[in-house]
C-alpha cells in the first residue's frame, strides 16, 4: 500500500477527487483548510488579508498498483493549472489498521 499526500489550491479540489474516484481509489481524509507557501514560486496560501488564498490537502492510501496512475492523474492536472498549485507525495504504508 502507498500514501499519496495531496495538497493544493481550492480550485482543483472537485479535479483531484475524480481523479481519486477515476482511479478507483474511494477513500481519502481530507484537510479542507490548510495554509503554506510554495517551494520555489507562486503566491502564499495564508488565509489572511494579504495573502487570500487557503489551500487544502487530501490523502488517501492506496493499493500499490494504483498508486503510479494516481500521480499521472496528478502530475497533468498540475500542468494544466500551473499557476494554481499543486503538490503531491508518495510513501510506502508498512503498517496499518
Amino acid at each position: 500500500m502507498q500514501a499519496i499526500m495531496i495538497i493544493f489550491d481550492q480550485a482543483h479540489y472537485d479535479h483531484i477527487v475524480e481523479a481519486l474516484r477515476h482511479t478507483g481509489c474511494r477513500g481519502f481524509t481530507a484537510w479542507p483548510q490548510v495554509t503554506g507557501r510554495g517551494t520555489h514560486d507562486g503566491e502564499p496560501h495564508m488565509g489572511s488579508h494579504a495573502w487570500p488564498a487557503l489551500s487544502q490537502a487530501i490523502m488517501a492510501v492506496v493499493p500499490d498498483d494504483r498508486a503510479d496512475s494516481i500521480m499521472e492523474r496528478l502530475r497533468i492536472l498540475d500542468e494544466e493549472r500551473p499557476k494554481l498549485g499543486l503538490r503531491a507525495f508518495q510513501w510506502p504504508v508498512t503498517n496499518s489498521i
